[in-house]
């Protein structure tokens, strides 16, 4: 089995961390998302992703993950994550470098970003629903 090791830029190729401990770069190009949403890239079943992004702006949607539990760690910048529960909107701002937040499994979530901010996630991704802000 040919091991590809890197380096690599995690802003362009993700991680997918297997349940047997291996770990499979995931390129990022323009196709990306519609091979991830479309399951092309499998149904990552106990499986996580590992990804930064960079936002500048209040996401447009709402997400979920009911397969499990999310990692959000702020690597620069400040944002305000909104956590849907049966109590109600919880706020939860990041806005030191190397805080992070732990999204509950099956927790719809969003973003509210008004300076730059860059995030790295560690995602349970099976199963990943999304909605709209409300805002479109």
């Amino acid at each position: 089995m040919h091991l590809d090791i890197g380096p690599f830029q995690l802003t362009s190729t993700f991680l997918r961390l297997r349940p047997d401990a291996s770990v499979e770069p995931l390129a990022v190009d323009g196709a990306f998302w519609q091979k991830l949403t479309t399951g092309q890239l499998g149904n990552f079943h106990n499986e996580y992703m590992v990804g930064t992004h960079a936002f500048e702006a209040d996401w447009p949607m709402w997400e979920m993950h009911p397969n499990g539990e999310e990692i959000v760690y702020l690597l620069s910048g400040s944002t305000t994550f909104i956590l849907e529960t049966a109590e109600g909107l919880h706020s939860f701002t990041l806005s030191e470098s190397g805080s992070y937040l732990i999204v509950p499994k099956g927790t719809w979530h969003t973003a509210k970003t008004t300076d730059r901010c860059q995030l790295l996630f560690i995602t349970a991704g099976e199963g990943t629903q999304h909605r709209s802000n409300g805002n479109d």
